[in-house]
């Protein structure tokens, strides 16, 4: 069953002050714990954000969700600054549905 709330999945530092606000905070150690988290989440969250650095290691899976609408699958930076995957992500998005990458100016 699907609810509204929020999850987000990363390193402890990363994702603690997102429990303050109300989301369900999900540290994980590892990419194949974050394979599982991410899989078990996606069945009963509608939006799930995860930490870029994780979300690079485990793109195959994020991957799967890219085409179905729930869950949202959203990369945000770590505590210790953005690495560019989600920016990159949003980017090609955009060149996909106008022809055009217009984010980023090469």
């Amino acid at each position: 069953m699907l609810n509204n709330r929020i999850a987000v999945i990363g390193d402890k530092d990363s994702i603690l002050a997102f429990k303050a606000v109300g989301a369900d905070v999900f540290s994980v150690k590892d990419k194949y714990d974050a394979e599982e988290t991410v899989k078990r989440l996606a069945r009963t969250y509608a939006i799930i954000f995860i930490s870029e650095d994780i979300a690079a290691q485990i793109e195959e899976i994020t991957d799967r969700y890219k085409s179905r609408p729930f869950p949202a699958v959203i990369p945000i930076p770590t505590a210790s600054g953005s690495t560019g995957y989600g920016m990159s992500g949003i980017g090609k998005n955009v060149e996909k549905a106008i022809g055009s990458d217009i984010l980023n100016k090469k």
